[in-house]
């Protein structure tokens, strides 16, 4: 945006009310209205753009600020739309079926707690929705839980630990699209960047999960029942085996070589096809045209099969995409005004260390969670509202990203009010407060965030170098250090 004579810095009340506005308006409409959270946060928008106004700027900056804010996101937009497609082509093709029909021959019921562990999180990264896991895979663990007389909270706190550790990692999901979009980094940089604090506190679960199973469970016999219908219902659909494994295989491996996120999903897009065109008999370039357009049908009678496999598609990431583009036109806003700027230096003042802005901007988004009681949003706004400083202070985007995810996108389903906790509830039957202290992932993965960005693990330079080695070499030169 060009600067000119008629524009001023905001006031510190100018930009708080800009942002109290939008929390209002997002409350009302999400708490009191139960709707998505698009249009409140287009009301916001609104407001946002009323105040640059204000600020002396003339509609066509106020409307370029907004064009500017959404072409920040536009590789994310663009991989979203690619996320949708290779959905929709891998349920076609079984690939995903395959991942879930493998992933239930791991339940055993002296296990049960790990084996949930790993199904809920086997799922959610095929899938890339934490939700899609809970209500389908997490129901009916939820059930088996009950036949071995296990303790429901426990049982939810190993489902939701899994689902939302594949809702973090996984490609496919949308948090793990926003976040990086936010922070100015691309996907598959960001989830290699998570990998190692991530396997940190996934691996505390495993072990926290194995030992409470020991504990809990006392031998008898089991109702795995509803597993085998799970399995027999793949089965008897798709030609299951272990080839159809190979398009995700081939997707980490372009991560693994530093393929770019478009060519490297597309690449999964194409093996995914090929190896549906050679194994399913139903599969032909026509379902696969009709699936990444409008996602994989799905008519057993089996609620669970169902509501899993109906998914994918082309049209099933205009949510995301939708609400992508309608909070960088916010962004933008709050960004070009430095509406943002003003808030952001009064905040960063408390944190003078990297370390501290990253406990400062996971703080941000728990609190988001709280007070803007949408997943999506506790990513969306801190950060932008964050991405100038790490900038600023030589820090490179996944940082932010990767705090962005440890925080936001976890935190979700420790407050009651919030969406995912509400969808929880009405889900699986259980409360938070019954839940939470079971559900370690969610709440350990901040805290361990923190943690080891003092330690030097979740802080990197620009150039990507992880703090902990230039610490070694005592090579950290950067502002706040």
């Amino acid at each position: 945006m060009n600067e000119n004579n008629n524009h001023r810095m905001p006031k510190m009340w100018e930009a708080l009310l800009t942002l109290a506005f939008l929390v209002a308006m997002l409350a009302i409409g999400i708490m009191v209205y139960g709707v998505d959270p698009h249009v409140p946060m287009f009301v916001g928008t609104m407001g946002a753009a009323l105040m640059a106004l204000r600020l002396g700027y003339k509609w066509a900056e106020v409307e370029q600020a907004m064009f500017s804010g959404i072409g920040k996101a536009m590789q994310s937009i663009i991989i979203l739309a690619i996320i949708g497609i290779l959905i929709g082509v891998w349920l076609d093709a079984g690939t995903v079926p395959a991942m879930i029909y493998y992933g239930l021959k791991i339940l055993k019921p002296s296990i049960f707690f790990i084996a949930t562990l790993l199904i809920c999180s086997i799922t959610s990264l095929a899938t890339g929705t934490s939700w899609g896991t809970i209500g389908t895979m997490g129901v009916a663990l939820m059930g088996i839980g009950y036949g071995l007389g296990m303790n429901p909270g426990m049982t939810a706190g190993a489902i939701l630990s899994g689902a939302y550790f594949g809702d973090k990692m996984s490609p496919l999901s949308d948090t793990t699209n926003l976040a990086p979009a936010m922070a100015g980094t691309d996907v598959m940089t960001h989830v290699k960047f998570m990998i190692p604090p991530t396997a940190i506190i996934y691996g505390i679960c495993i072990v926290f999960f194995g030992v409470l199973g020991v504990m809990q469970y006392h031998g008898g016999a089991a109702d795995m029942s509803k597993v085998e219908e799970l399995q027999k219902a793949l089965s008897d659909m798709f030609n299951i085996n272990p080839l159809l494994l190979l398009p995700p295989l081939v997707v980490i491996v372009a991560v693994a070589c530093k393929m770019p996120a478009i060519p490297g999903i597309t690449l999964g897009i194409v093996t995914g096809a090929l190896v549906g065109i050679i194994f399913q008999p139903d599969c032909d370039l026509g379902t696969l045209f009709s699936c990444g357009m409008n996602g994989y049908v799905c008519e057993t009678g089996i609620y669970e099969i169902d509501e899993l496999l109906n998914s994918g598609g082309l049209m099933s990431m205009m949510f995301s995409i939708s609400m992508t583009i309608i909070a960088m036109m916010f962004g933008g806003i709050m960004e070009d005004t430095h509406q943002l700027e003003v808030i952001v230096n009064k905040l960063t003042g408390l944190a003078k260390k990297p370390a501290s802005l990253v406990a400062l901007t996971e703080a941000t988004c728990v609190a988001s969670n709280a007070l803007m009681p949408e997943q999506y949003i506790s990513i969306v706004v801190p950060g932008r509202m964050y991405a100038e400083e790490y900038k600023k202070r030589g820090l490179a985007p996944q940082t932010l990203s990767n705090a962005l995810e440890s925080a936001g996108t976890v935190s979700s389903c420790l407050i009651p009010w919030n969406t995912c906790g509400v969808f929880i509830l009405g889900t699986l039957g259980i409360g938070v407060a019954e839940y939470a202290p079971w559900a370690i992932f969610n709440w350990l993965m901040p805290i361990g965030a923190i943690v080891m960005a003092f330690m030097g693990i979740t802080v990197a330079d620009q150039n990507g170098v992880r703090y902990m080695k230039l610490k070694k070499t005592g090579a950290v030169r950067t502002k706040g250090e």
